[in-house]
């Protein structure tokens, strides 16, 4: 059952009965997450998969007190003391944007809880800030974009237009696109964080001689650009991160995604058993297609309850030698941890289409194989 608390608070606490699974101690989760404003879609889907996870798991052990950051570092560093010091929470966990990452994981893991990361991975905490207490399970910032570069490479391209939000994940962007495109740079652009209107930025790609666009912009703000885009009559072709192009994003840009090159390390068709019952009991539970947001929440809360199994929270270094084991089965297939705790994982290309009335993602190739990241060199813990 659910306990729902009025305000920006809900409670939810799972209180299914358990099925074959090994008595445990309690663990008490606290997701922060945006629930409100611009990007609230993604923290929805992080939730909704989470908390699908964890009822199917039948685990009465686990609590989830779930909180709405508004997208405001202030606010989610103040709820992240609350969980800890009045909701005695054992794992945190729900942050989708770097800048927020940044803010709490840090003081987080210094009080000996442990992070899991469904979405946020800066490379400051994938390097030398790496921590022993930190999990990331959606992948470093860097390596969707560094799939781009290469699928961009591999293409033949050889002047990119690149442009991405100035804020840590958009440095990571534009960081790990270059990685692995070979090509000149036509153009390289850091817009406004929240940007709606990207004339500028469209006539400078137009007037650049570029023989391709790579952009990063997440949530509303590449709903915006790629509908101004189409408008614009420009023709050049446009390569993106699976955040630009996900399922509920493409609802809202329409036919002028079609087409597009999008690289992920999930997407709906990933032909395994897990991930053909994620996305079915998904949309039967929630009444839509899953999101990659939705997959990297259930992930979680899976390698959690994966953990839980083999370990007492409260035996801090054997849960963290069970969450490193990343004993499940994961919506991705092949899945495992690297040393500074980011995955290990393929990752795919995607283009656009329509199936039926329906425009979504399907997967043309294998952009990077048993990809890491570039930071764990760095990483000594």
């Amino acid at each position: 059952m659910r306990k729902l608390i009025t305000g920006v608070a809900i409670v939810m606490a799972a209180t299914f009965p358990a099925i074959g699974m090994a008595q445990a101690d309690p663990v008490k989760v606290g997701m922060i997450t945006t629930l409100s404003g611009g990007g609230a879609g993604l923290g929805i889907d992080v939730r909704d998969g989470f908390m699908l996870a964890v009822k199917q798991s039948g685990n009465k052990d686990v609590e989830v007190v779930i909180e709405d950051d508004q997208r405001k570092p202030d606010v989610a560093v103040q709820l992240a003391d609350k969980m800890i010091q009045s909701d005695k929470v054992d794992v945190l966990t729900g942050i989708i944007w770097s800048n927020l990452a940044m803010a709490v994981v840090p003081a987080v893991v210094q009080q000996g809880k442990f992070y899991l990361s469904p979405n946020a991975g800066p490379s400051a905490l994938a390097g030398k800030g790496c921590n022993k207490n930190y999990f990331n399970v959606a992948w470093q910032n860097d390596n969707l974009h560094e799939a781009a570069g290469a699928y961009a490479t591999n293409k033949g391209y050889k002047n990119s237009f690149i442009l991405a939000p100035n804020y840590p994940a958009g440095k990571d962007a534009l960081t790990g696109y270059k990685r692995y495109y070979k090509g000149d740079l036509a153009g390289e652009v850091y817009t406004k964080l929240g940007q709606t209107d990207y004339a500028a930025e469209i006539a400078q790609i137009r007037a650049s001689g570029a023989d391709s666009v790579f952009f990063f912009l997440p949530g509303g703000m590449g709903i915006a650009f790629m509908k101004q885009y189409s408008q614009s009559g420009v023709d050049i072709p446009v390569i993106g991160p699976a955040f630009s192009f996900d399922q509920g994003i493409l609802g809202a840009i329409g036919e002028a995604a079609l087409g597009v090159i999008n690289t992920s390390q999930w997407s709906k068709d990933i032909d395994n058993p897990t991930n053909k019952a994620f996305v079915e009991s998904f949309q039967a539970e929630y009444g839509r297609l899953p999101s990659l947001y939705a997959s990297q929440g259930f992930d979680t809360a899976n390698l959690l309850l994966s953990a839980m199994e083999k370990a007492s929270v409260k035996d801090a270094d054997a849960f963290r030698a069970a969450l490193e084991e990343a004993d499940y089965k994961s919506t991705r297939g092949d899945f495992k941890f690297n040393t500074n705790h980011h995955p290990i994982q393929d990752i795919y290309v995607r283009e656009v289409v329509k199936d039926g009335d329906v425009i979504t993602n399907k997967i043309i190739g294998v952009a990077l194989k048993d990809h890491g990241d570039a930071y764990a060199a760095e990483c000594s813990m």
